[in-house]
């Protein structure tokens, strides 16, 4: 029988998959980095800044913010993207640090 503690590592394992999945795409990473830098952005800067079309840029924003990633906030008829916890670009940044990209 699993203990609490087995348990507890597969959901964390289980949803560290789920999130690595959700941003498994050059264009998500971009993303990613924008927000990170820029904290928050509408989808006309980053589909201009990444030079991709504007639906494409959309399906991933809202299969990001599905994913629990990011988040919007709006202002009048402007929507807003954010990343919900920053530590989804630490993690991008220890990839490029590592061997593997190198």
């Amino acid at each position: 029988m699993a203990t609490n503690n087995t348990m507890d590592d597969e959901k964390k394992v289980d949803k560290a998959a789920y999130v690595l999945k959700a941003v498994a795409h050059p264009l998500r990473i971009k993303i990613i980095q924008m927000l990170n830098e820029d904290k928050e952005l509408n989808v006309s800067a980053i589909y201009k800044n990444l030079n991709a079309e504007q639906s494409l840029i959309s399906h991933h924003l809202i299969n990001m913010r599905d994913k629990g990633i990011l988040d919007i906030r709006r202002k009048g008829k402007n929507i807003y993207y954010y990343l919900v916890d920053t530590s989804v670009s630490e993690v991008i940044e220890c990839i490029y640090k590592s061997k593997a990209v190198n």
